[in-house]
């Protein structure tokens, strides 16, 4: 099969949603398929797929847009300037299957071609919206298959579109408990360590963990991420979190050392639609402490620390706790989440949207 994945944020950005479809590309280039990978950052020579470079504008650029359907955010503008050059650089009738979790802009370039178009695989990422509403924008949406990441997802889809529920996953090689110092990180040796893999947005909660982290006295807060807010957030860790908050910007390959380097994870999302960032905390050995829900309990099972993390007193007695928990066996629920075994999943169900064309 000939498949074209395309997303703006490809080898430019290292965050959930470019981790999980790159790791999918590799695998099913790995296993024969002829693979294309789209996307604004620069050609790697260690992939097995192919690399075809579109220029799109970095969504820093638009964070003092404003704000209106379709451009519901600085990422809606991002992804409409690399649909634009889409268009003009790939012709995405040359290939069987495309594949993608941005929309709108990105969604609608792939879905040209009229009669000779390919079959469109649309990744619930970043949320099932475009599938299930009839609003503004998306109203347009349409798709051969849908790949839900969670059993939410394909029980709400699977009466209207053909579906398969697909989970997300991690580099189980890469990520997996070892020793890492801590000082390459300019993270302190007498505290434990919290650390939040998280975009600093209004979803991803970041001010709610400083909040709850000065109430821990004797814990540091790390947070690897970048977004709007990290003014807002730094000011407010300066104020309640003096000597005892740092936020750091890595490289792909540094994460599994921060991991390992850190004592617990804490997640802050009350609605994740999958987060890669769990699979990957658990695979490092770390103890969990996220927000409760069914979706999260499917992902990392009934062993971590979830509570509601919008009752504060009850978030930190559950970091208390996880800081508290020791050594522990690797969590029972890893085996599933394999890039291997996923992509082969992600195979087999395009191959079988192909045969019902």
């Amino acid at each position: 099969m000939k498949i074209l994945f395309a997303l703006p944020g490809f080898h430019k950005y290292h965050r959930g949603a470019e981790v999980a479809l790159l790791s999918v590309a590799e695998q099913l280039a790995k296993a024969g398929e002829e693979v294309t990978v789209a996307g604004s950052g620069d050609e790697s020579s260690d992939a097995s797929y192919r690399f075809t470079r579109v220029p799109s504008i970095s969504r820093e650029t638009f964070e003092r847009f404003p704000t209106f359907p379709p451009f519901r955010s600085e990422t809606a503008w991002e992804d409409a300037t690399f649909a634009a050059n889409l268009m003009r650089k790939v012709d995405v009738r040359s290939f069987d299957a495309t594949v993608t979790c941005s929309f709108p802009f990105t969604h609608w370039a792939l879905r040209r071609g009229g009669k000779k178009a390919p079959a469109h695989i649309f990744v619930t990422q970043n949320g099932e919206w475009p599938a299930v509403s009839d609003k503004s924008e998306y109203r347009f949406f349409d798709c051969d298959g849908l790949v839900c990441i969670n059993p939410d997802y394909y029980a709400t889809n699977r009466e209207r579109w053909n579906c398969a529920l697909i989970p997300n996953g991690a580099d189980l090689a890469r990520f997996r408990p070892f020793d890492s110092d801590r000082a390459q990180f300019g993270l302190p040796q007498d505290k434990k360590i919290v650390l939040m893999v998280s975009a600093f947005i209004p979803t991803k909660r970041v001010e709610a963990a400083v909040r709850a982290m000065a109430e821990i006295d004797d814990a540091f807060l790390v947070v690897a991420g970048d977004g709007p807010l990290r003014d807002e957030v730094q000011a407010l860790a300066d104020r309640l979190l003096p000597g005892r908050f740092k936020r750091l910007t890595l490289t792909a390959g540094e994460m599994p050392k921060l991991y390992n380097a850190a004592d617990v994870f804490l997640h802050m999302s009350l609605f994740e639609s999958f987060g890669n960032v769990f699979v990957e905390a658990m695979a490092c050995g770390l103890p969990v402490v996220g927000h409760d829900t069914e979706r999260l309990r499917w992902i990392v099972g009934d062993e971590e620390f979830l509570c509601d993390t919008e009752d504060r007193p009850r978030l930190v007695a559950s970091i208390r706790e996880a800081l508290s928990a020791g050594e522990r066996p690797l969590n029972s629920n890893l085996e599933r989440f394999g890039w291997p075994a996923i992509a082969q999943q992600y195979g087999a169900f395009i191959a079988e949207t192909l045969a019902g064309r």
